[in-house]
């Protein structure tokens, strides 16, 4: 299982639909399987997220977020790793908005 403790993420591709930019930072924390992060940045005022983390290092998460519009916004995410040659992770990702207008997207964040 790949330990996300304490690591920094920041999106580096998204779908247009999506509220995260390059200025959207998450600060990822894990106990055990659990994973959290609290975020923000961009078109985000406040997020948080939990998830699962499997034996391979993939993520099953919700979020919820309010954006710069005060919009509360909810959403689930499975994230799939991978290591880059520098040793670094790259998160792929397959979302959806629970709320809104239910929309899907793709992300891809790199760790810092």
């Amino acid at each position: 299982m790949i330990n996300y403790n304490g690591k920094i993420f920041r999106p580096v591709t998204g779908s247009t639909n999506s509220e995260t930019t390059n200025k959207t930072i998450f600060i990822y924390k894990q106990d055990g399987a659990i994973l959290t992060s609290d975020y923000a940045g961009g078109k985000i005022k406040k997020g948080h997220l939990i998830g699962l983390v499997d034996d391979n290092g993939c993520i099953e998460m919700r979020y919820h977020q309010v954006n710069t519009d005060n919009q509360f916004m909810t959403g689930r995410c499975t994230s799939t790793p991978e290591i880059l040659p520098n040793g670094k992770i790259r998160l792929h990702e397959k979302w959806q908005w629970t709320s809104g207008d239910k929309s899907t997207g793709n992300s891809i964040l790199d760790e810092e």
